[in-house]
């Protein structure tokens, strides 16, 4: 292939130059066969000369020595800019006393070197004069090569052909669209500027999307760029193998002894039967990965004399430790400076449940749990059950408060859902505090996250709805109903594009909204009395921003704030990517506006609104979120700041 990058000697020839860098000078030798040029280059006298990279690196290494010469390349970038970064004369300025005579050998077999290496960028038509000034006594070297540099036009694509071999080639509707799809999405089209990147580019995103769904075994059989320096024309033209078509066959756990299989099997949920996808083939190495049991899982596609339609998913894992402690530290600007501590033991005595423990302890909220898992039976369900005692400050009073939980959940892709029973108990103190209340209740509840990302989201929504029916024991028995709505969208807006010298390196991300709504409502008589941690308070980081940290309530006795029935929030963000030298960052500008309310009645809400701005930073760790906000009326000044993103 023209464009094709040579191949250097074999590795050994670098160690045998460098032995003659160290060794020759001093027999006397070095000047006999000066510093050689590229590879496959030759010198004015005819004489075949290579290069020697260890010997420059050498030279360049010495400190306080002037060069032997300088180069300077004159024109426009980024030809220019290329050449001073790569051409391989740049590697010989440093070597010692070399002659004008090998200077020029040097220039010589640079020429070729820099038409090269403009041909990557499509410069295939070059103009190239190289000159070699004598500057005795300069400030940095006695001799200077200038190299001046018109790189002509640009060449352009001219026909793009993509052909398929394979199962891809079949006539049938589901190759046609993946054919189709491939084509479409070709990113090196006709009339573009060809340049060595961008073709390689262009071939491995293809070969990435063919590989992607149905063929994992695809591959390039052949490329071909054909250039005509004439005409400034490529052609193009590229040969996909895919191979067969592959369908998940049954998942096998390798490397496990202490804890189940079958289990492990139902946690990861491949989905045996359906075509090859390398996204569901990830997710459900994650949902190995984050299980807990296991501390490294890969998975492989066994297609070694296996039925392509039913090809086995080989997953070999390292198991965690049977029990584990993890300390914590945190800090939120909610709730100050976080300590914790966790327990996990993944197999309990006889229930071969697994178990997580903690203590938390920070400025707001002390509290002591468990949670227990069942393993999960052939429609992905268990049982569970929780235990949690906290002291939290709630309002104007500092509450304590226990639960007990028990019932059956279910998790999938997108879809979480639970029934369980639970049992509460609150006691507020303080001057004027509520009294003591428990409860019992039935419960339901339903998460459904359709984002894109579910860690780092830009489009899409989530939906989360509770559902909660029970009585109250202290202060007479009554009933009551609770229920819960969450919802957060993303609405995409305008594009935002920044992009460098071409337009292949053009990107574009939109800027967003990002609306959230929360309500929540507890019905029952004006008498019974119901615990704090089942009413609403809001206010902080994720709620109205501009206010404390759960300290929007329904008003109580001396104007003190409790946690009240009735609750609604809204929030309004506008999130913007930020370009910084002409290309697209992690980096997003944010401006929102807040409001919400909690009541005893619905009639009586009067909604705290906060607005602000702040920055959102898609770090490698996840995504940070920093705010500051002011709270009109009651609120002020506040800064806010958080890690990831939950729903």
């Amino acid at each position: 292939m023209f464009l094709a990058v040579a191949k250097r000697a074999p590795a050994l020839w670098p160690a045998f130059l460098l032995v003659v860098v160290l060794v020759l000078p001093g027999c006397g030798l070095l000047r006999t066969a000066p510093e050689p040029a590229p590879a496959n280059a030759s010198g004015a006298d005819g004489t075949q000369v290579m290069p020697s990279e260890a010997a420059a690196k050498d030279a360049d290494k010495a400190d306080g020595r002037r060069d032997n010469f300088t180069v300077d390349v004159r024109g426009p970038d980024p030809a220019r800019a290329l050449l001073e970064t790569h051409l391989d004369l740049q590697r010989y300025r440093r070597l010692d006393a070399l002659s004008v005579a090998e200077i020029s050998r040097l220039m010589a077999a640079a020429e070729p070197n820099a038409r090269q290496l403009l041909g990557t960028l499509g410069y295939f038509t070059p103009t190239l004069t190289l000159e070699l000034q004598d500057t005795p006594g300069g400030e940095r070297a006695d001799h200077a090569v200038l190299i001046t540099v018109d790189p002509g036009p640009i060449t352009q694509v001219g026909e793009v052909r993509l052909d398929f071999s394979g199962a891809i080639a079949a006539e049938n509707p589901q190759a046609e669209r993946r054919r189709n799809a491939i084509e479409r999405n070709w990113s090196l089209r006709s009339g573009a500027a060809f340049t060595q990147s961008d073709w390689d580019s262009a071939k491995s995103a293809a070969q990435r999307q063919l590989t992607a769904r149905r063929y994992p075994l695809g591959r390039i059989a052949d490329s071909r760029a054909q250039v005509d320096a004439d005409r400034q024309r490529a052609d193009l033209g590229v040969q996909f193998d895919s191979g067969a078509a592959y369908r998940f066959g049954d998942l096998q756990i390798r490397g496990s002894e202490r804890y189940s299989p079958l289990n492990a099997v139902r946690i990861a949920q491949l989905p045996t039967g359906q075509e090859y996808d390398q996204q569901k083939l990830l997710d459900t190495q994650a949902r190995l990965a984050s299980s807990g049991f296991y501390e490294s899982v890969f998975l492989t596609l066994d297609t070694d004399g296996t039925d392509p339609q039913n090809v086995p998913v080989i997953a070999q894992v390292r198991e965690a430790p049977l029990q584990k402690l993890v300390f914590g530290v945190g800090y939120t600007t909610d709730t100050g400076p976080r300590l914790s501590m966790d327990h996990i033991h993944n197999k309990i005595p006889l229930l071969d449940w697994r178990a997580v423990s903690r203590l938390s302890l920070d400025n707001e909220n002390q509290s002591l749990g468990t949670s227990l898992f069942g393993l999960l039976d052939a429609r992905l369900w268990r049982w569970f059950g929780s235990g949690l005692v906290q002291r939290e400050r709630s309002g104007s009073f500092d509450v304590l408060s226990g639960s007990l939980r028990y019932g059956r959940s279910k998790s999938t892709d997108h879809i979480d859902r639970s029934y369980f029973a639970q049992y509460d108990y609150a006691r507020s103190s303080g001057a004027d505090a509520p009294p003591p209340a428990s409860t019992v209740s039935l419960n339901w509840g339903w998460t459904g996250r359709y984002f894109d990302n579910n860690s780092r989201p830009r489009r899409g929504q989530g939906l989360q709805l509770e559902a909660g029916v029970g009585t109250t024991l202290l202060g007479g028995q009554y009933p009551y109903t609770r229920t819960v709505a969450r919802w957060l969208g993303y609405v995409p807006l305008y594009q935002v594009r920044a992009g460098g010298s071409t337009d292949t390196e053009t990107r574009a991300r939109r800027a967003r909204l990002q609306l959230r709504a929360e309500a929540g409502a507890v019905v029952a008589a004006d008498a019974a009395q119901i615990p704090s941690t089942q009413l609403f308070l809001t206010g902080g980081d994720t709620t109205v921003r501009g206010f404390g940290y759960r300290q929007i309530g329904a008003s109580y006795v001396n104007d003190s704030t409790v946690a009240g029935r009735y609750m609604a929030v809204g929030s309004v963000e506008l999130q913007h990517p930020i370009v910084w030298n002409g290309a697209l960052t992690d980096f997003e500008a944010v401006a929102f506006v807040d409001s919400g309310s909690v009541a005893d009645r619905a009639a009586d809400f009067q909604y705290k609104v906060g607005a602000g701005g702040g920055m959102r930073w898609y770090s490698p760790v996840g995504l940070v979120q920093a705010d500051i906000a002011h709270g009109f009326g009651e609120g002020g000044i506040s800064i806010h700041l958080r890690l990831g993103f939950t729903f």
